[in-house]
């Protein structure tokens, strides 16, 4: 039988038997002195094996709580960035088109903020010309909020004679702290499976302790014997388009990787999964906006913990997740039981080479 902290009643019961046991003809009954004595003990030891239990469920990283998790963390891992343990929030980073008067100077540090709130610094002088100059610049608090579309506007924070426009070319990268769960999920890899000098979890382990990277795969032997091919997503950084990375998410995990796996691979190569996307038509019992959004998510998120990429050893194809029509009628039941799912060919298997299974269009019935 598993250890159970025992009721306040049963600590007043042990405790009172035991001073009974102990100073024999003691009564310990109504409100004597022995008693209010003996139930005081009992509360204050009931208090203490309490903090016990709980101190037991910090000593395990797959039970821990936020602060001690952190530690587990910072024993067991290290960053691409050099850092211990969770991954921190980073910073959007990019350029922007300044316009106005040509030879107007903009100097590094020039303040700027967007309609949202968010505030940006300029990374390096610039001098305006008869066409829009770029500008390096990167937002002053980091997380995923400091990631802007290209053509956002952007104000100066102060006035700056001369500069009359100034819109962003590309401002990505921002990413938020990493939660408890990933942590933990990287904590538990790490310790069932530790570093084995380059096999096939380790690429995924490298990858993983890159800040916007969420999920890897790695497949050995798919351009042939000796070489190793990773698939991996940015579900955060790229939630707009289904998670999946760009080119120069692709830069960033592999100069990252060849820094730190083994010289004797062949050949390397770091893709993105090609989005396979899961439609399916849908009828809600209780129809409306909020709901239809929690189903979303929710189904998104089933897909998320089971997808994994289709690839291929010596030319032949091994199947990725086959993503089933009863897990996403599972993952609406976590929303309402009041539903009808039609799915059209049932199960979605993956059907070519580096395939992996998105969420595509929910149909709804035209009301």
């Amino acid at each position: 039988m598993p250890w159970q902290t025992p009721t306040l009643r049963q600590c007043r019961e042990m405790v009172r038997d035991d001073i009974t046991t102990s100073l024999q003809g003691a009564v310990v009954i109504g409100n004597t002195v022995l008693r209010v004595m003996a139930d005081a003990m009992a509360g204050v030891g009931r208090l203490t094996l309490k903090y016990l239990d709980w101190l037991a469920l910090q000593l395990m990283p797959d039970t821990a709580e936020t602060v001690w998790l952190d530690r587990h963390g910072q024993i067991w891992l290290v960053n691409a960035d050099g850092s211990l343990g969770r991954k921190q929030p980073v910073p959007a980073t990019g350029t922007a088109d300044f316009s106005g008067i040509p030879g107007t100077f903009v100097p590094a540090g020039t303040g700027l903020v967007a309609a949202t709130g968010q505030n940006y610094e300029t990374l390096e002088d610039g001098t305006l010309a008869d066409q829009p100059v770029e500008i390096a610049l990167h937002s002053l608090t980091p997380g995923q909020d400091g990631n802007l579309p290209p053509g956002t506007p952007l104000a100066l924070t102060a006035p700056m004679a001369g500069v009359v426009a100034v819109s962003v070319v590309d401002l990505r990268g921002g990413t938020e702290v990493e939660t408890d769960e990933q942590l933990r999920a990287r904590v538990l890899a790490r310790i069932r499976q530790p570093p084995m000098g380059g096999c096939a979890y380790d690429y995924e382990h490298w990858a993983m302790s890159i800040p916007s990277v969420t999920r890897a795969w790695t497949a050995p032997r798919e351009m042939g014997m000796g070489t190793v091919t990773l698939r991996f997503m940015c579900d955060a950084l790229r939630a707009d388009q289904g998670g999946i990375p760009t080119q120069d998410d692709i830069t960033v995990v592999r100069n990252y990787l060849d820094t730190v796996r083994p010289v004797a691979v062949r050949d390397f190569f770091v893709q993105a999964p090609v989005p396979e996307p899961i439609n399916f038509n849908l009828s809600l019992g209780e129809d409306s906006l909020t709901l239809r959004s929690q189903v979303s998510a929710s189904v998104d998120a089933m897909i998320k913990e089971k997808a994994t990429p289709a690839h291929q050893i010596n030319g032949e194809l091994v199947a990725g997740t086959t993503i089933k029509e009863s897990w996403i009628s599972e993952a609406i039941n976590r929303i309402t039981n009041d539903f009808v799912l039609d799915m059209p060919g049932g199960d979605h298997p993956m059907p070519h080479n580096g395939a992996i299974g998105v969420l595509g269009t929910i149909t709804y019935p035209i009301p």
